[in-house]
């Protein structure tokens, strides 16, 4: 590094060259040209793009979609993440996707592909209330009536 040029090297060969940049800490700056194959195919999309996609799918993708990008400090980082979690509907259909991030959300404020992943797959996203059982029924919630006479 020298105070104009940033080059990097290889078993001791140069492989790159560029500019030094003197701007704001965690500043970056990406050549296309450098970046591994499957990682340009993102450059044509942008948050945007992906905050459409999913709020065509409804209200709670779309909040998981914002909370993936707000989680990167640069959002084209939470690119791919994104488009994860969109081609699921392709996989489960987008009723089910909604479904699993409204489950998602109920539980975390910020959840990720993952966990929409594993409700998908287990099919968490199909049960309703009504199948759920009540914690009480296998003795886990003792209950409103339990505390409410203490002292007969």
């Amino acid at each position: 590094m020298t105070r104009n040029t940033v080059e990097i090297f290889n078993d001791g060969s140069r492989i790159c060259s560029h500019v030094r940049l003197y701007g704001r800490r965690g500043q970056y700056s990406t050549v296309e040209e450098h970046m591994p194959p499957q990682h340009q195919q993102y450059i044509q999309w942008n948050g945007e793009r992906f905050r459409k996609w999913a709020s065509q799918i409804g209200d709670n993708t779309a909040k998981v979609v914002e909370t993936i990008l707000a989680g990167y400090k640069v959002e084209q980082q939470g690119y791919r993440a994104c488009m994860a979690l969109l081609k699921l509907s392709e996989q489960y259909t987008q009723e089910r996707l909604e479904v699993a991030c409204a489950k998602a959300l109920f539980y975390t404020p910020r959840p990720g592909y993952k966990a929409i992943q594993t409700i998908l797959k287990s099919g968490q996203d199909k049960k309703t209330d009504d199948e759920t059982p009540a914690s009480s029924q296998y003795g886990f919630t003792r209950g409103a009536d339990y505390y409410k006479g203490g002292l007969d």
